[in-house]
Parts: structure tokens; sequence; C-alpha cells
């Protein structure tokens, strides 16, 4: 890093260490209280060395009697005083890291529900988890350890500085020369630091990923044989992490005792000259020895301010990564109307959207009109486009191009809140989290429903009888992602969660392919409750679920190339007829592939 390179850093490391103490602005009380622990204890280092004067010359070489009783009595009030000081000074300040670490959590989870699809699409959940994990640990560090070091030992060097000087200034000006060289070597430290911290913190993000992903996909582990290539993975990561941590161990290790040399040379230089004749007359022998213990008592503040700044590097580091994602724009919610319950018309007027700059548009000039209770089908290879136009109706994405519009209201100008109030979504990967099944099947809602409420949609959607036979009935915990549950009976409460809702829209991505026949019979008969009296938008995946949709629309490379119900499609004889006779006949014509690639 060039010196160019190092000033604007300075100064936007002190930016962010000053926005990260704001957090703590809130709790100026028991700040105040915990400086005031800071300084009261710092005062009582001094304090012991300007009490070996009068200790030494007054007990041992003048024999005052009232020194000798008043010495103890006055070390006994110095600790006590001490204790109490670093106990307030410690507590408080402790109190406040771990408030202002909870803070900054709640607020990072609070900007990660805002933040639009597309972050999650380019940021790793690992290195998510990471900065509000440990990242968040490094800032609390520097928050409170750092501050005390900074604080507390400053303001004790400062005092026995201050002493050292009033005693004999001419000795003491030798640790002010030493001051620049003690500064170099901090500075170098500090670089490494930075450098280090950055590059194990992006470790760090690595290494929650691979467990994660490890974790999350631990059957296909299990089932191709794939733990050795995982170990290997994780190993090289976890690998790496440690090497980047043993250098920054090492960096601390030498600055400490780099500069405690520096000081120790110092200290010998003056007991040197304090021996010289010039000298021994000018001061007595409890006064040489209160200079030797002041000197003495230097080094371990020292010593503790040179380590402090590997913490203090690392929290700032830290919490320029954790800003990062607060700074990063949340969803756009610029709308201002409100909407009742939707009657559900939706239009797409020339709608074009495209992931990145780099990429192919994935859908383009998309026209289409779908009418109040209308149930429109999609179907296409992957990568076709379908699920792109069902991502635009409630603005997980904001299309390129293009407006869309529910009730001849553009979306854009709705509320996000309002826009999602009338869309319910049942996706093929249902997700479900680690409660009971009435909190899954009334996730969201404002009030809980009552128990006639959560028994008429279980019934509703086939759900009833499973929830009925398990032991706690709908106060049954379902495991992490539901795993206690089948995947029929997961995608039941999914539909029982959508019936719930009850909006006027309702996104479908159904997924009976991958269940047992009868799992299958229970769920369409569940999603003709579902789709009734709704706009239902079906991205369809087996055809013989969508035989009876009102529209079916067949898309090739972001456009629609047919349309029609699904008697009309056959008899065309185009896409949709070829990639039927591949689904429910013997196989494709040679040399023919429905839809280009054979996926719907």
């Amino acid at each position: 890093m060039s010196i160019g390179d190092e000033v604007p850093f300075q100064v936007q490391a002190r930016q962010v260490y000053g926005r990260l103490l704001g957090y703590a602005r809130p709790y100026w009380k028991m700040f105040g209280f915990s400086i005031f622990g800071m300084l009261i204890y710092a005062a009582t280092e001094p304090l012991f060395a300007a009490m070996m004067k009068p200790l030494i010359d007054g007990s041992f070489v003048h024999k005052d009697e009232s020194v000798v009783r008043a010495m103890p009595v006055f070390l006994v009030v110095i600790f006590l005083v001490r204790g109490v000081a670093g106990f307030i000074n410690d507590y408080c300040l402790s109190w406040i890291g771990r408030r202002v670490v909870a803070d900054l959590r709640q607020a990072m989870f609070e900007h990660l529900l805002r933040v639009p699809t597309r972050y999650y699409d380019t940021h790793g959940s690992g290195h998510i988890l990471a900065k509000l994990t440990y990242n968040v640990e490094n800032v609390a560090s520097a928050a409170t350890s750092a501050v005390t070091t900074l604080v507390r030992d400053g303001a004790t060097v400062i005092g026995l500085m201050g002493y050292m000087l009033y005693i004999n200034a001419s000795l003491s000006v030798i640790f002010l020369v030493i001051g620049p060289v003690m500064a170099g070597a901090v500075k170098y430290a500090t670089k490494r630091f930075r450098r280090y911290s950055r590059r194990i913190q992006d470790r760090v993000g690595e290494l929650t990923h691979v467990a994660q992903e490890a974790i999350d996909g631990h059957r296909v582990v299990k089932a191709f044989g794939g733990q050795a290539q995982e170990s290997r993975h994780f190993g090289f990561i976890n690998e790496k992490t440690r090497s980047l941590q043993m250098k920054m161990i090492a960096t601390e290790s030498a600055s400490v005792p780099l500069v405690q040399m520096i000081a120790a040379l110092a200290i010998a230089v003056i007991v040197y000259l304090s021996t010289l004749q010039g000298l021994r007359e000018d001061i007595t022998v409890g006064t040489f020895m209160s200079f030797v213990v002041a000197m003495g008592l230097l080094l371990p503040p020292v010593k503790r301010l040179t380590g402090v700044n590997s913490h203090l590097q690392r929290g700032i580091i830290a919490a320029q990564s954790l800003f990062e994602l607060l700074d990063s724009d949340p969803e756009s919610d610029t709308g201002t109307r409100t909407l009742g319950r939707a009657q559900g018309r939706i239009e797409y007027r020339g709608v074009t959207h495209q992931y990145a700059a780099d990429k192919t548009p994935a859908i383009i000039d998309l026209n289409l009109v779908i009418e109040p209770g209308e149930k429109v089908a999609l179907v296409g290879r992957s990568g076709s486009g379908k699920t792109t136009i069902a991502s635009l109706l409630p603005r997980f994405y904001d299309p390129t191009a293009g407006q869309i519009r529910i009730d001849g209201v553009p979306i854009l100008e709705l509320r996000l809140s309002d826009l999602r109030a009338q869309i319910a979504l049942v996706s093929q990967d249902v997700v479900l989290f680690n409660d009971s099944i009435a909190d899954n099947i009334a996730y969201g809602r404002a009030q809980p429903p009552s128990l006639a409420e959560l028994t008429r949609v279980a019934q509703a959607a086939h759900a009833l009888e499973f929830i009925e036979g398990l032991p706690q009935g709908f106060d049954t915990p379902i495991g992490d992602r539901g795993v206690l549950l089948s995947g029929g009976q997961r995608q039941r409460l999914a539909i029982a969660r959508a019936m719930l809702k009850d909006a006027p829209i309702l996104i479908l991505d159904e997924a009976t392919s991958a269940l047992d026949t009868e799992s299958e019979r229970h769920i369409q008969a569940a999603l003709e409750q579902l789709m009734a009296h709704r706009t239902t938008l079906v991205i369809a995946h087996r055809l013989s679920t969508i035989e009876n949709a009102d529209r079916i629309l067949v898309l090739l490379e972001g456009r629609i190339v047919e349309q029609g119900r699904h008697a009309e499609l056959l008899a065309l004889g185009g896409y949709y007829a070829r990639l039927h006779r591949l689904q429910f006949h013997d196989g494709p014509e040679p040399g023919a592939s429905p839809l280009g690639d054979g996926s719907v």
C-alpha cells in the first residue's frame, strides 16, 4: 500500500471507528461511568509510584513513625479504590459492548430482510452469516477492550510521564525522544494487521459457506460419496485461515516485545545517567526509587497499548464489512398508492428483463393480459423465462423495461406491503421454519388465527388427517425446514398457508413430480380448492397438472411462441405437442428435441 493510499484509509478508518462508537451514544450514561472508572484506575498508578518516595525516605532514611504507620493503610486504600474503579470500568464497558453488538446484529438482520433478491444472488449465505457472527464479535472487541486500553492505559501513561517529568525533567525527556521510534514500529504493525484482518474475515466467510453447503446437502454428499472431496475443500480453506491467523499472531507477538525493548533501552539509559555523580547529588534515594517504580509501571500499559492495535484494526475492518451491508440499498419501496382486495387482473406491457448487462435478456418485450380468476400455465425449457415472469409480479426483481399492472395500477406505484398482500406463493422448494405446524401455517399473520381457521384451511389442503395423527396436533414442532415431515406433508402445509392468506392472486410452482401417487392425489385436490376464484399463474413441470388450465403459454428464449388451451395446442402440433409426446409416449421423434432440451 502506498503512502497515497494510506492517508485516505486512515481517514476512512477514523470515520468507521467514529461511526461504530456512535452506536454507544444512546448509552452515554453507562459510558460516562466507565470513563470515570478508567480515569480513577489510571490515577492509582502514578499515585502508587509517588508513594514510594515518602515510604523509603520516611521509613528507612528519616525513621518517621507516622509515615511507617500511614503507608500500609494508604496502600490498602489505593488498591481498594483501584479494584472498585476497575470493576466499574469493566462491567459498564462490557455492558455497552454487548448492547452495541446486539443492536448491530438486529440492524443487520432487519436490513437483510429488506435487501432486494439480487443481493442474495451476488452474496453467499456463508459470507452473510460470517458478518453476523465472526465479524460482529471483532467489532465488540474494538468497542470494549480497545476503548478500555486506549483510555485507561493512555491516561496511565500520561499520568506516569507527567509524574516522571515532575521528578526529573531531564531524564524523562529520553522517553519523548524514543516516541517517534515506537510510533514507527506501531505504524508498520498496523498495516499488517489491516491486511491480514481483511483476508481472515474473507476466509471465515468461505469456511462458513463450505460448511453450510455440506450440511444442507448432506444427503447428496453421502449418496455420491463426496465426503473426501468436501473434507479436502474445507481443509484447504481451513489451513489458509490458520496460516493467516498465525501471520496475525506473529505480527502481534513481534510488535509488542519490540516496543517493550525500545522502552527498556530508554529505561537502561535513564538508570545509567541517574548514577552519574552530577545526578546522584540532585535526587534522594526515595525520589530515585519512585522514578524507577514509575518507569516499571510504564511498561505494562505501553505493552497493552501496542497489543490493542491488533484488536482495533480487526474491529475497524470488521466494522467496514458490517457497514457495507448496512449501507447496501434496500428494496425500492417508493410507491404511495394502496390497494384493497384486488380483482386480480394482471397486465405485462412490453416487459423486458435482463439480470445483468453481460447476460441475455430472460424475457423480451412480453405483452400479456390475465383476466381475474383466470388460470394461466407457463411451459418452457429451462431458461425460457417462466420463473422470471412469476418473480417480477411480487417485485422480487424490477423489470429492465416495460410495466406490470394489477387492476390497471402500475405495481411500482403500490407500496410493497400492499402489493405482496395481494399475492400468495406456493413454491416448488417448500420453505418451512423450525416451529410448530400452527405457526408455519399462520406465518406472516399479524394476529394468530383461531383453531377453527387452522382446522378449516388444513382440511381444505388435505392436511388435517395427518396433523391430527401427530402427538401434539397443530402444536407439533416440524424440525429444521420441516425435516420431520414427508415431502407431501410439507407441500400440503404450504398450500394451507396460502389458503389462510386468502390472496386474490396465486403464484404456483407446483412440485407433484417428486411425490408418490397418493400424495399427488391429495395435493392435486388441495390445489383445485386453492386455485378456485383466484387469478393463478402456474409454472408447470408436469403437463398432466395443467390440462384444465384456462390458457397455456409456451415460452422459448424469453418469448411466447404458442398459447391456448391444452386441446388446442395438441391440435396445433407445435412445441407443446412434441413435449406432450415426450412425457406421455415412448419418447421424442428421431432427431427431434422438444423445446430445445427436453425440459419443461
